[in-house]
Protein backbone atom coordinates (compact mmCIF):
# COMPACT_ATOMS: atom_id res chain seq x y z
CA UNK A 1 0.00 0.00 0.00
CA UNK A 2 1.38 3.39 -0.94
CA UNK A 3 2.01 5.84 1.85
CA UNK A 4 -0.35 8.74 2.36
CA UNK A 5 0.40 11.80 0.26
CA UNK A 6 2.20 14.66 1.97
CA UNK A 7 0.18 17.87 2.14
CA UNK A 8 2.37 20.67 3.53
CA UNK A 9 0.59 23.99 3.29
CA UNK A 10 2.38 27.29 2.85
CA UNK A 11 0.37 30.49 3.07
CA UNK A 12 1.86 33.51 1.31
CA UNK A 13 0.40 35.97 3.79
CA UNK A 14 -3.19 36.18 2.57
CA UNK A 15 -2.18 38.36 -0.35
CA UNK A 16 -5.00 40.67 -1.41
CA UNK A 17 -4.98 43.28 -4.14
CA UNK A 18 -5.76 46.85 -3.17
CA UNK A 19 -6.51 49.84 -5.37
CA UNK A 20 -4.51 52.47 -3.51
CA UNK A 21 -2.43 51.76 -0.45
CA UNK A 22 0.76 53.45 0.61
CA UNK A 23 1.94 50.28 2.35
CA UNK A 24 1.42 48.11 -0.68
CA UNK A 25 4.17 46.64 -2.81
CA UNK A 26 4.28 47.33 -6.53
CA UNK A 27 2.90 44.53 -8.65
CA UNK A 28 2.12 44.15 -12.33
CA UNK A 29 -1.50 43.30 -11.57
CA UNK A 30 -2.10 46.17 -9.18
CA UNK A 31 -0.95 46.53 -5.60
CA UNK A 32 -0.12 43.68 -3.27
CA UNK A 33 -0.91 44.21 0.38
CA UNK A 34 0.36 41.73 2.93
CA UNK A 35 -2.23 41.44 5.65
CA UNK A 36 -1.13 41.71 9.22
CA UNK A 37 -4.25 39.95 10.41
CA UNK A 38 -3.53 36.30 9.73
CA UNK A 39 -5.03 34.41 12.62
CA UNK A 40 -1.58 34.22 14.22
CA UNK A 41 -0.50 36.54 17.03
CA UNK A 42 2.10 39.16 16.14
CA UNK A 43 4.65 37.62 18.49
CA UNK A 44 4.03 34.14 17.11
CA UNK A 45 4.11 35.48 13.56
CA UNK A 46 7.49 37.10 14.21
CA UNK A 47 8.86 33.88 15.67
CA UNK A 48 7.59 31.85 12.69
CA UNK A 49 9.00 34.38 10.25
CA UNK A 50 12.37 34.36 11.98
CA UNK A 51 12.44 30.57 12.05
CA UNK A 52 11.48 30.43 8.36
CA UNK A 53 14.18 32.89 7.38
CA UNK A 54 16.81 31.10 9.46
CA UNK A 55 15.91 27.70 8.06
CA UNK A 56 15.95 29.02 4.48
CA UNK A 57 19.35 30.62 5.01
CA UNK A 58 20.74 27.49 6.64
CA UNK A 59 19.46 25.20 3.89
CA UNK A 60 20.69 27.56 1.19
CA UNK A 61 24.10 27.71 2.84
CA UNK A 62 24.31 23.93 2.86
CA UNK A 63 23.21 23.39 -0.73
CA UNK A 64 24.33 26.63 -2.29
CA UNK A 65 21.83 28.92 -3.97
CA UNK A 66 23.40 28.14 -7.34
CA UNK A 67 24.00 24.45 -6.68
CA UNK A 68 20.97 23.08 -8.48
CA UNK A 69 23.22 20.63 -10.32
CA UNK A 70 23.93 18.87 -6.98
CA UNK A 71 20.43 19.22 -5.59
CA UNK A 72 18.14 18.70 -8.56
CA UNK A 73 16.72 15.33 -7.55
CA UNK A 74 15.41 16.77 -4.28
CA UNK A 75 14.01 19.81 -6.10
CA UNK A 76 12.28 17.43 -8.51
CA UNK A 77 10.62 15.70 -5.54
CA UNK A 78 12.73 12.59 -4.90
CA UNK A 79 11.92 12.96 -1.18
CA UNK A 80 8.45 14.41 -1.71
CA UNK A 81 9.92 17.89 -1.13
CA UNK A 82 10.44 17.13 2.56
CA UNK A 83 11.83 20.21 4.37
CA UNK A 84 11.72 22.23 1.14
CA UNK A 85 8.18 23.61 1.34
CA UNK A 86 8.05 24.84 4.92
CA UNK A 87 9.78 27.23 4.46
CA UNK A 88 9.87 27.38 0.69
CA UNK A 89 13.45 26.71 -0.37
CA UNK A 90 14.93 29.36 -2.71
CA UNK A 91 15.96 26.78 -5.31
CA UNK A 92 12.52 25.19 -5.33
CA UNK A 93 10.88 28.60 -5.61
CA UNK A 94 13.08 29.46 -8.61
CA UNK A 95 12.31 26.17 -10.33
CA UNK A 96 8.56 26.51 -9.77
CA UNK A 97 8.69 30.00 -11.27
CA UNK A 98 10.85 28.80 -14.17
CA UNK A 99 8.47 26.00 -15.10
CA UNK A 100 5.50 28.32 -14.64
CA UNK A 101 7.02 30.66 -17.21
CA UNK A 102 7.35 27.78 -19.68
CA UNK A 103 3.61 27.22 -19.27
CA UNK A 104 2.89 30.94 -19.60
CA UNK A 105 4.72 30.89 -22.93
CA UNK A 106 1.94 28.66 -24.28
CA UNK A 107 -0.61 31.42 -23.71
CA UNK A 108 1.67 34.09 -25.16
CA UNK A 109 2.25 32.06 -28.33
CA UNK A 110 -1.35 30.87 -28.83
CA UNK A 111 -3.10 32.66 -31.70
CA UNK A 112 -6.64 33.72 -30.75
CA UNK A 113 -7.21 36.02 -33.73
CA UNK A 114 -10.08 34.51 -35.79
CA UNK A 115 -8.82 36.31 -38.90
CA UNK A 116 -5.34 34.81 -38.64
CA UNK A 117 -4.15 31.87 -40.73
CA UNK A 118 -2.73 30.42 -37.53
CA UNK A 119 -5.95 30.75 -35.55
CA UNK A 120 -5.99 28.29 -32.61
CA UNK A 121 -2.41 27.31 -33.44
CA UNK A 122 0.96 28.63 -32.34
CA UNK A 123 1.89 32.01 -33.80
CA UNK A 124 5.50 30.99 -34.36
CA UNK A 125 7.58 28.16 -35.73
CA UNK A 126 9.29 25.76 -33.30
CA UNK A 127 12.77 27.16 -33.87
CA UNK A 128 11.85 30.67 -32.72
CA UNK A 129 8.86 30.24 -30.43
CA UNK A 130 10.74 30.59 -27.14
CA UNK A 131 12.67 33.58 -28.49
CA UNK A 132 9.45 35.32 -29.54
CA UNK A 133 7.93 35.02 -26.06
CA UNK A 134 11.01 36.41 -24.34
CA UNK A 135 12.66 33.14 -23.28
CA UNK A 136 15.65 33.23 -25.61
CA UNK A 137 18.06 32.52 -22.74
CA UNK A 138 16.18 29.55 -21.25
CA UNK A 139 18.60 26.97 -22.72
CA UNK A 140 15.83 24.75 -24.14
CA UNK A 141 14.95 23.80 -27.72
CA UNK A 142 11.37 23.02 -28.75
CA UNK A 143 11.32 19.64 -30.51
CA UNK A 144 7.59 19.11 -31.14
CA UNK A 145 4.28 20.94 -31.01
CA UNK A 146 1.36 19.09 -29.45
CA UNK A 147 -2.26 19.25 -30.62
CA UNK A 148 -5.38 17.99 -28.86
CA UNK A 149 -8.71 17.17 -30.49
CA UNK A 150 -11.83 17.70 -28.34
CA UNK A 151 -14.26 14.88 -29.03
CA UNK A 152 -17.20 17.28 -29.22
CA UNK A 153 -19.67 17.35 -32.12
CA UNK A 154 -21.34 20.62 -31.17
CA UNK A 155 -21.03 23.42 -33.76
CA UNK A 156 -19.17 26.43 -32.35
CA UNK A 157 -18.93 29.82 -34.00
CA UNK A 158 -15.46 30.43 -35.52
CA UNK A 159 -14.24 27.07 -34.20
CA UNK A 160 -13.74 23.89 -36.14
CA UNK A 161 -13.92 20.66 -34.20
CA UNK A 162 -10.33 19.70 -34.95
CA UNK A 163 -6.97 19.68 -33.28
CA UNK A 164 -5.89 22.83 -31.44
CA UNK A 165 -2.36 23.66 -30.34
CA UNK A 166 -2.13 22.69 -26.67
CA UNK A 167 1.56 22.89 -25.84
CA UNK A 168 5.01 21.68 -26.73
CA UNK A 169 7.85 19.30 -25.96
CA UNK A 170 11.31 20.79 -25.36
CA UNK A 171 14.69 19.57 -24.18
CA UNK A 172 17.52 21.38 -22.43
CA UNK A 173 19.95 21.65 -25.32
CA UNK A 174 22.39 24.36 -24.32
CA UNK A 175 25.33 22.63 -22.65
CA UNK A 176 25.71 25.39 -20.08
CA UNK A 177 22.05 24.91 -19.14
CA UNK A 178 22.54 21.14 -18.89
CA UNK A 179 25.52 21.73 -16.59
CA UNK A 180 23.56 24.17 -14.43
CA UNK A 181 20.57 21.81 -14.17
CA UNK A 182 22.78 18.79 -13.44
CA UNK A 183 21.00 16.70 -16.07
CA UNK A 184 19.27 16.90 -19.43
CA UNK A 185 15.66 17.86 -18.84
CA UNK A 186 12.80 16.72 -21.06
CA UNK A 187 10.02 19.28 -20.67
CA UNK A 188 6.38 19.09 -21.70
CA UNK A 189 4.32 22.26 -21.16
CA UNK A 190 0.52 22.55 -21.50
CA UNK A 191 -1.76 25.58 -21.56
CA UNK A 192 -5.20 25.60 -19.96
CA UNK A 193 -8.67 25.88 -21.45
CA UNK A 194 -9.19 28.60 -24.04
CA UNK A 195 -11.59 27.36 -26.74
CA UNK A 196 -15.31 26.67 -26.41
CA UNK A 197 -14.85 23.01 -27.31
CA UNK A 198 -12.37 22.67 -24.46
CA UNK A 199 -14.82 24.30 -22.06
CA UNK A 200 -17.44 21.72 -23.00
CA UNK A 201 -14.88 18.93 -22.54
CA UNK A 202 -14.19 20.18 -19.01
CA UNK A 203 -17.87 19.75 -18.15
CA UNK A 204 -17.68 16.00 -18.86
CA UNK A 205 -17.09 15.36 -15.17
CA UNK A 206 -17.63 11.66 -14.68
CA UNK A 207 -15.10 9.01 -13.73
CA UNK A 208 -14.14 6.37 -16.25
CA UNK A 209 -11.46 3.63 -16.19
CA UNK A 210 -8.18 4.94 -17.62
CA UNK A 211 -7.07 1.64 -19.21
CA UNK A 212 -3.98 3.22 -20.79
CA UNK A 213 -1.84 0.10 -20.37
CA UNK A 214 -3.25 -2.74 -22.49
CA UNK A 215 -1.29 -5.26 -20.45
CA UNK A 216 -2.70 -4.00 -17.16
CA UNK A 217 -6.19 -2.56 -17.73
CA UNK A 218 -6.88 -1.91 -14.05
CA UNK A 219 -10.61 -1.02 -13.96
CA UNK A 220 -10.28 0.50 -10.48
CA UNK A 221 -7.98 3.28 -11.70
CA UNK A 222 -10.41 5.92 -12.93
CA UNK A 223 -9.96 9.42 -14.31
CA UNK A 224 -12.21 12.28 -15.36
CA UNK A 225 -13.79 11.40 -18.71
CA UNK A 226 -13.41 14.85 -20.29
CA UNK A 227 -9.67 15.02 -19.64
CA UNK A 228 -9.20 11.44 -20.84
CA UNK A 229 -11.17 12.19 -24.02
CA UNK A 230 -9.04 15.24 -24.81
CA UNK A 231 -5.90 13.18 -24.18
CA UNK A 232 -6.86 10.19 -26.32
CA UNK A 233 -9.15 11.50 -29.10
CA UNK A 234 -7.74 11.68 -32.63
CA UNK A 235 -8.73 12.60 -36.19
CA UNK A 236 -8.17 9.22 -37.80
CA UNK A 237 -11.51 9.47 -39.59
CA UNK A 238 -9.89 12.14 -41.73
CA UNK A 239 -7.34 11.10 -44.35
CA UNK A 240 -4.77 13.57 -43.09
CA UNK A 241 -6.07 13.78 -39.54
CA UNK A 242 -3.94 14.20 -36.44
CA UNK A 243 -2.92 11.45 -34.10
CA UNK A 244 -4.21 11.78 -30.58
CA UNK A 245 -2.48 14.06 -28.11
CA UNK A 246 -1.37 10.90 -26.32
CA UNK A 247 0.19 9.30 -29.40
CA UNK A 248 2.03 12.49 -30.31
CA UNK A 249 3.47 12.81 -26.82
CA UNK A 250 4.45 9.19 -26.21
CA UNK A 251 6.28 8.92 -29.53
CA UNK A 252 8.26 12.13 -28.93
CA UNK A 253 9.08 11.32 -25.32
CA UNK A 254 10.24 7.83 -26.36
CA UNK A 255 12.41 9.33 -29.11
CA UNK A 256 14.09 11.81 -26.80
CA UNK A 257 14.64 9.24 -24.05
CA UNK A 258 16.29 6.91 -26.54
CA UNK A 259 18.42 9.71 -27.98
CA UNK A 260 19.78 10.75 -24.57
CA UNK A 261 19.63 7.39 -22.80
CA UNK A 262 23.27 7.43 -21.66
CA UNK A 263 22.86 10.77 -19.85
CA UNK A 264 21.32 11.75 -16.53
CA UNK A 265 17.74 12.67 -17.43
CA UNK A 266 14.57 14.06 -15.92
CA UNK A 267 11.05 14.28 -17.30
CA UNK A 268 9.26 17.43 -16.20
CA UNK A 269 5.64 18.15 -17.04
CA UNK A 270 4.07 21.52 -16.30
CA UNK A 271 0.58 22.82 -16.90
CA UNK A 272 -2.04 25.30 -15.84
CA UNK A 273 -5.60 24.23 -15.01
CA UNK A 274 -6.76 21.80 -17.72
CA UNK A 275 -3.12 21.61 -18.81
CA UNK A 276 -2.27 20.34 -15.33
CA UNK A 277 -4.71 17.49 -15.83
CA UNK A 278 -3.12 16.56 -19.17
CA UNK A 279 0.34 16.76 -17.57
CA UNK A 280 -0.68 14.35 -14.81
CA UNK A 281 -2.33 11.95 -17.27
CA UNK A 282 0.84 11.90 -19.37
CA UNK A 283 3.06 11.41 -16.31
CA UNK A 284 0.93 8.46 -15.19
CA UNK A 285 0.87 7.06 -18.73
CA UNK A 286 4.67 7.21 -19.15
CA UNK A 287 5.24 5.56 -15.78
CA UNK A 288 2.54 2.91 -16.24
CA UNK A 289 4.00 1.89 -19.60
CA UNK A 290 7.53 1.93 -18.16
CA UNK A 291 8.83 4.29 -20.84
CA UNK A 292 10.98 6.07 -18.26
CA UNK A 293 13.03 2.95 -17.53
CA UNK A 294 16.40 2.99 -19.30
CA UNK A 295 19.26 0.50 -19.17
CA UNK A 296 20.88 2.20 -16.18
CA UNK A 297 18.16 4.10 -14.35
CA UNK A 298 14.51 4.95 -13.90
CA UNK A 299 14.15 8.51 -15.14
CA UNK A 300 12.32 10.62 -12.51
CA UNK A 301 8.96 12.09 -13.55
CA UNK A 302 7.80 15.34 -11.97
CA UNK A 303 4.64 17.37 -12.52
CA UNK A 304 4.37 21.07 -11.63
CA UNK A 305 0.66 21.84 -11.53
CA UNK A 306 -0.60 25.43 -11.39
CA UNK A 307 -4.23 25.84 -10.37
CA UNK A 308 -5.00 22.28 -11.40
CA UNK A 309 -8.26 20.35 -10.91
CA UNK A 310 -8.60 16.83 -9.57
CA UNK A 311 -7.97 14.22 -12.26
CA UNK A 312 -8.87 10.81 -10.90
CA UNK A 313 -10.13 8.71 -8.01
CA UNK A 314 -8.22 7.45 -4.92
CA UNK A 315 -7.03 4.39 -6.85
CA UNK A 316 -5.52 6.69 -9.49
CA UNK A 317 -3.75 8.66 -6.77
CA UNK A 318 -2.46 5.48 -5.16
CA UNK A 319 -1.21 4.11 -8.48
CA UNK A 320 0.64 7.37 -9.25
CA UNK A 321 2.37 7.11 -5.88
CA UNK A 322 3.28 3.47 -6.45
CA UNK A 323 4.79 4.37 -9.83
CA UNK A 324 6.87 7.15 -8.28
CA UNK A 325 5.20 10.04 -10.11
CA UNK A 326 5.98 13.22 -8.16
CA UNK A 327 3.47 16.07 -8.24
CA UNK A 328 3.89 19.58 -6.87
CA UNK A 329 0.53 21.36 -6.83
CA UNK A 330 0.68 25.16 -6.60
CA UNK A 331 -2.77 26.17 -5.38
CA UNK A 332 -4.62 29.36 -4.46
CA UNK A 333 -7.18 28.53 -1.77
CA UNK A 334 -9.59 30.96 -3.44
CA UNK A 335 -9.30 29.29 -6.84
CA UNK A 336 -12.53 27.32 -7.55
CA UNK A 337 -10.88 25.21 -10.26
CA UNK A 338 -8.71 23.48 -7.66
CA UNK A 339 -11.89 22.32 -5.86
CA UNK A 340 -13.23 20.57 -8.96
CA UNK A 341 -14.31 18.02 -9.93
CA UNK A 342 -15.53 16.30 -6.79
CA UNK A 343 -16.31 19.41 -4.78
CA UNK A 344 -18.09 17.32 -2.16
CA UNK A 345 -17.00 13.73 -2.87
CA UNK A 346 -13.24 14.01 -2.61
CA UNK A 347 -10.23 12.95 -0.56
CA UNK A 348 -11.61 14.83 2.46
CA UNK A 349 -14.94 12.96 2.47
CA UNK A 350 -15.50 10.87 5.58
CA UNK A 351 -18.10 8.22 6.35
CA UNK A 352 -18.77 7.19 9.94
CA UNK A 353 -15.53 8.74 11.10
CA UNK A 354 -13.38 6.95 8.53
CA UNK A 355 -12.41 7.39 4.90
CA UNK A 356 -14.00 5.52 2.00
CA UNK A 357 -15.60 2.90 4.23
CA UNK A 358 -18.17 2.06 1.59
CA UNK A 359 -16.98 0.57 -1.74
CA UNK A 360 -18.99 3.00 -3.88
CA UNK A 361 -17.41 5.96 -2.09
CA UNK A 362 -13.91 5.04 -3.27
CA UNK A 363 -15.12 4.58 -6.85
CA UNK A 364 -17.13 7.82 -6.91
CA UNK A 365 -14.71 10.14 -5.15
CA UNK A 366 -12.03 12.29 -6.72
CA UNK A 367 -8.63 12.73 -5.10
CA UNK A 368 -5.78 15.17 -5.59
CA UNK A 369 -2.32 13.74 -6.15
CA UNK A 370 0.90 15.08 -4.70
CA UNK A 371 2.30 17.78 -2.44
CA UNK A 372 0.41 21.02 -2.08
CA UNK A 373 1.97 24.50 -1.99
CA UNK A 374 -0.83 26.79 -0.87
CA UNK A 375 -1.17 30.47 -1.72
CA UNK A 376 -3.95 32.82 -0.70
CA UNK A 377 -4.83 35.79 -2.89
CA UNK A 378 -7.98 37.51 -4.07
CA UNK A 379 -8.95 40.76 -5.78
CA UNK A 380 -12.49 41.99 -5.18
CA UNK A 381 -12.20 44.25 -8.22
CA UNK A 382 -11.03 41.39 -10.47
CA UNK A 383 -12.24 38.00 -9.16
CA UNK A 384 -10.78 36.17 -12.15
CA UNK A 385 -7.26 36.78 -10.80
CA UNK A 386 -7.73 33.84 -8.43
CA UNK A 387 -7.05 31.48 -11.34
CA UNK A 388 -4.74 33.61 -13.45
CA UNK A 389 -1.39 31.94 -14.12
CA UNK A 390 0.53 35.21 -14.36
CA UNK A 391 -0.77 36.15 -10.91
CA UNK A 392 0.44 32.84 -9.49
CA UNK A 393 3.90 33.41 -10.98
CA UNK A 394 4.14 37.08 -10.06
CA UNK A 395 3.27 36.43 -6.43
CA UNK A 396 5.83 33.63 -6.23
CA UNK A 397 8.38 36.13 -7.48
CA UNK A 398 7.19 38.77 -5.01
CA UNK A 399 9.35 38.76 -1.85
CA UNK A 400 7.27 38.26 1.28
CA UNK A 401 7.87 39.89 4.63
CA UNK A 402 6.72 36.89 6.62
CA UNK A 403 6.07 33.25 5.88
CA UNK A 404 3.97 31.04 8.08
CA UNK A 405 2.04 27.81 7.82
CA UNK A 406 -1.68 27.57 8.21
CA UNK A 407 -3.88 24.54 8.67
CA UNK A 408 -7.38 25.42 7.56
CA UNK A 409 -10.19 23.09 8.47
CA UNK A 410 -12.09 21.35 5.73
CA UNK A 411 -15.31 23.13 6.67
CA UNK A 412 -13.66 26.50 6.14
CA UNK A 413 -12.31 25.46 2.75
CA UNK A 414 -15.67 24.03 1.77
CA UNK A 415 -17.47 27.24 2.65
CA UNK A 416 -14.99 29.22 0.57
CA UNK A 417 -15.43 26.82 -2.33
CA UNK A 418 -19.21 27.10 -2.21
CA UNK A 419 -19.07 30.88 -2.31
CA UNK A 420 -16.69 30.83 -5.25
CA UNK A 421 -18.54 28.17 -7.22
CA UNK A 422 -21.83 30.03 -6.90
CA UNK A 423 -20.13 33.06 -8.48
CA UNK A 424 -18.34 31.02 -11.15
CA UNK A 425 -20.39 32.52 -13.96
CA UNK A 426 -18.42 35.71 -13.56
CA UNK A 427 -15.24 33.76 -14.29
CA UNK A 428 -16.05 32.79 -17.87
CA UNK A 429 -13.27 35.00 -19.12
CA UNK A 430 -10.67 32.98 -17.26
CA UNK A 431 -8.46 30.62 -19.26
CA UNK A 432 -9.20 27.37 -17.48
Amino acid sequence: MASNVFRPRLNLNHVTFQGNNNQAQSHSFGQVFLHKKTGVSSSRRSVVAAEAAAMAEETTAKTGNSALSHFWREVQGSNNWENLVEPLHPLLRKEIIRYGEFVASCYKAFDLDPTSKRYLHCKYGKSRMLNEVGMEDCGYTVTKYIYATPDINIPMQNEASRGHWIGYVAVSSDESAVKRLGRRDLLIAFRGTVTNHEWVTNLMSSLTPARLDPNNPNPDVKVESGFLSLYTSDETKSKFGLESCREQLLSEVSRLLNKHKVEDLSITLAGHSMGSALALLLAYDIAELGLNKTDHETVPITVFSFGGPRVGNPSFKQRCEELGVKVMRIVNVNDPVTKLPGMFLNENFRVLGGRYELPWISCSCYAHVGVELVMDFFNVQNPSCVHDLETYISLLKCPTKTLHTQNEGFDNLLNRARELIFSARSLKSICL
